[in-house]
């Protein structure tokens, strides 16, 4: 078996459904292997997978959400291709044979541990998903008062690589786990998806743990999906917001506890806490027009 796609559903039926339709389409001649780990969804998820997609696909019931990475690693150690795709159910695939040709990539590029396609907005878009890692003063002007007063500010242009035409292969520092490539021999070295993280980073994670064990990251932009952020994230957007920022600072502790930088922790966690209450309010700002519509 060459691939197996590992889909992590928490109530976004119908965008699972749309996504599936173009997954279960794929062309690859070794064959691929379907899983969808539902996570405890309450919109009909799982009667839908059966009664649309049958005995074409795998399902996992959660009883309880557990996250990203503990959604797919269950399914990535159950699977039986040499490579494991995460794809987000808010993806679509533009090309029938996308899988068959990162697969090809791949066999031909033993070196690279972890390949991303190109992700295009739903409004054909692009979208930054080939990233540097984080930095503090990306964080400090992304999506925050400093980032409205500078919006041309280089931290987040280098931080998002926006400055690149993005429509060349290369190695880069982590690509976005909505669509991600994975290969077995790198999983059994390295290990799966830290469940540490319950959402957000983990996808920075383990490209920064392919690349210190001296494997290639590469973003792909021969082969391209559409991926709407936020499908699922939406439908809680307070506890998403707050849940993100518990994963950057569970970040920056994981990466700099043997450096000295670990003395700013007291200073990152108040940074991140202003951030995060400053989205909050727009948040329930966004909520409050929502519902005077």
């Amino acid at each position: 078996m060459d691939l197996t796609v590992s889909i992590v559903n928490w109530n976004t039926r119908d965008e699972l459904r749309e996504c599936l339709d173009t997954v279960l389409q794929q062309e690859c001649p070794g064959g691929i292997d379907v899983v969808v780990v539902d996570n405890a969804s309450d919109d009909g998820s799982v009667d839908m997978l059966t009664s649309d997609f049958g005995d074409r696909l795998r399902v996992a019931a959660n009883s309880a959400n557990l996250g990203f990475g503990a959604g797919h690693n269950p399914a990535i150690r159950t699977s039986a291709g040499r490579y494991v795709l995460l794809l987000n159910p808010d993806c679509r695939m533009l090309e029938p044979d996308m899988c068959s040709q990162m697969v090809t990539y791949m066999d031909a590029h033993p070196d690279v541990g972890i390949l991303g396609p190109r992700v295009l907005n739903p409004d054909g878009s692009l979208q930054f998903s080939a990233r540097h890692y984080p930095t503090l003063l990306a964080g400090a002007f992304r999506h925050t008062v400093f980032g409205k007063l500078f919006p041309k500010n280089r931290f987040v242009r280098e931080y998002l690589m926006t400055d690149w035409p993005h429509d060349v292969e290369r190695d880069v520092a982590w690509v976005s786990g909505s669509a991600m490539l994975l290969r077995r021999e790198m999983l059994d070295k390295i290990g799966l998806l830290d469940e540490r993280f319950f959402m957000y980073c983990e996808d920075i994670d383990i490209c920064r743990r392919a690349h210190d064990s001296g494997w290639m990251v590469v973003y792909y932009p021969m082969v391209q999906v559409t991926h709407r952020i936020g499908a699922a994230s939406s439908l809680r957007p307070i506890p998403m917001i707050k849940q993100h920022h518990k994963s950057m600072l569970r970040y920056f502790i994981k990466y700099n506890s043997g450096s000295p930088r670990i003395l700013l922790v007291p200073l990152v966690m108040l940074a991140l806490a202003f951030r995060c209450r400053s989205l909050i309010r727009v948040a329930r700002r966004a909520e409050g027009e929502s519902g005077q519509l």
